[in-house]
């Protein structure tokens, strides 16, 4: 009788290959046992527990458990080295070379109020918490867990105190924090993520955030009859960034301070860095004489459509019919004319659409949209670049899939600076994919968390040096590598 180390009696194997089961007394030679199995190995428990279930007709089988129940899978909440998100070190790196949490410190002073000590790990925490995912201040938490805070550089507070923070805010606090993002946004465009002396296009809009609780501080219904706020916001176009934003109440007009807005995302994306000639689009709801002066005045120049108000149909209307051309492309049954002429001294380009197939009716009905403009070229084209302004939504999407999905506090003020925070972790994701080069198309917030910056890890500490390690074979290794590499390699102008 053999016996294993489980200190269960084992079966003979006989010269056959095949088990036997050994009588009292009887000796075997276990050298032939060896080379029953030889190519298999020595005789062991699985060896002899295959021939056991085997009979002849099965030799060349062997039975093989494709899985295991996961309900013996031992789950433990005990690691104190893990990192939920280890990604985060792509855009801590930039934040901590860009100089942002001190920044935040010098220009945020909140007076003696609660929270007014080293706002800059304040506000980089809830901007990380973003970056991450999160649209409640309680996500935040999860930067706390386990070793998360050593990806971060920066001390990871509560979300109690992150709370306490932004209600102690006042409307001139958060313009403290329009410049903290005006000088990010300066910094990070001198480390290789601006326009410099390229030409850049503004588009500039709003929207509603919607709300539900009545005790919300400012949210009203506005024209979509919908409780909420209602803010404005400047992009670039092409990158997504937010070049400037407004927080107002829900009930304010389109227009509500349109004038003072443009000039200040002109004057800051031109502090910023942007040398080049400016262009900014918006829809009918900018359109108005002050708007156009704060362009003039900045040497911008505007592509804004027109609404259709008296002065305007009657424009439309001494347009000769000789003077309408083709568009070309546009979607069949229907079609499109361009015609231009002036509308108060600017340049007014008209598309007309008809819907319906024109042999079907005798007098086709049209719809008429204007842009007033004073860019130069063809028709067609300006008005083929001013539709692109739509790119704006997908912005909003952005903001609105992040911080902007909620208002958390009852207090507008503390809304207010949210919804600036958010701009710069909407920003800072933008910064770091651009600077690193993560992306070559289109950049979508989730993706890039999904490859770059939502990969677990571990820490280790080796000889007083921090090790974060990262799954094996992951498939975006090789763009994770450079765009640390290049991140490493900013340095603050000075």
């Amino acid at each position: 009788m053999v016996l294993c180390g489980r200190g269960k009696s084992l079966p003979e194997i006989g010269p056959t290959g095949f088990s036997q089961r050994l009588q009292p007394g009887t000796t075997a030679n276990m050298k032939e046992n060896r080379l029953s199995i030889r190519g298999k190995g020595a005789p062991t428990w699985e060896n002899v527990v295959s021939g056991l279930i085997l009979g002849p007709q099965d030799r060349s089988t062997f039975p093989m458990q494709a899985s295991h129940s996961l309900d013996a899978l031992a789950v433990a909440f005990d690691d104190d080295h893990a990192v939920g998100s280890a990604g985060l070190v792509l855009t801590a790196t930039l934040a901590q070379h860009l100089g942002l949490e001190a920044v935040i410190n010098d220009c945020v002073d909140l007076g003696r109020r609660p929270g007014h000590f080293l706002p800059g790990r304040k506000v980089m925490t809830l901007v990380h918490s973003m970056v991450a995912g999160g649209d409640f201040i309680d996500d935040a938490d999860v930067l706390r867990c386990a070793s998360t805070d050593e990806v971060l550089g920066h001390r990871v507070m509560a979300p109690s105190t992150l709370g306490t923070f932004l209600r102690s805010f006042t409307f001139g606090n958060v313009r403290q924090l329009d410049r903290v993002s005006e000088l990010a946004m300066t910094r990070a465009w001198a480390a290789g993520a601006g326009p410099g002396a390229g030409p850049m296009t503004i588009d500039i809009d709003s929207t509603i955030c919607e709300v539900y609780g009545y005790d919300k501080q400012g949210a009203a219904f506005g024209y979509t009859r919908v409780r909420g706020y209602h803010p404005m916001v400047a992009t670039r176009s092409g990158t997504g960034e937010v070049l400037h934003t407004r927080f107002r109440k829900g009930s304010a007009n389109t227009a509500r301070g349109a004038q003072r807005f443009v000039r200040e995302t002109i004057g800051r994306v031109r502090r910023a860095g942007a040398t080049g000639p400016l262009t900014l689009r918006a829809d009918s709801g900018y359109w108005s004489g002050k708007v156009i002066k704060a362009c003039t005045d900045h040497d911008a120049r505007f592509s804004i459509t027109v609404r259709q108000t008296t002065p305007t149909v009657a424009a439309i209307a001494e347009i000769d019919e000789g003077a309408w051309l083709r568009l070309e492309g546009y979607p069949e049954p229907g079609f499109a004319e361009l015609a231009e002429t002036t509308l108060d001294g600017h340049r007014l380009i008209v598309r007309r659409v008809s819907l319906v197939d024109p042999a079907s009716v005798l007098i086709p009905h049209w719809r008429h949209h204007g842009l007033v403009t004073d860019l130069s070229g063809e028709a067609a084209e300006l008005d083929a670049d001013h539709r692109r302004h739509a790119v704006v939504e997908l912005a909003i999407r952005e903001l609105k899939a992040g911080g902007w999905a909620h208002c958390p506090s009852g207090d507008f003020a503390a809304n207010g600076a949210w919804s600036v925070i958010a701009t710069l972790a909407h920003n800072l994701l933008r910064w770091t994919a651009l600077i690193g080069e993560i992306c070559d198309g289109p950049l979508v917030a989730k993706t890039v968390r999904r490859r770059q910056l939502g990969l677990p890890g571990r820490i280790t500490r080796s000889a007083r040096r921090l090790t974060l390690h990262l799954p094996r074979r992951w498939p975006w290794q090789e763009a994770f590598d450079v765009a640390l590499t290049k991140l490493r390699a900013v340095r603050l102008a000075t």
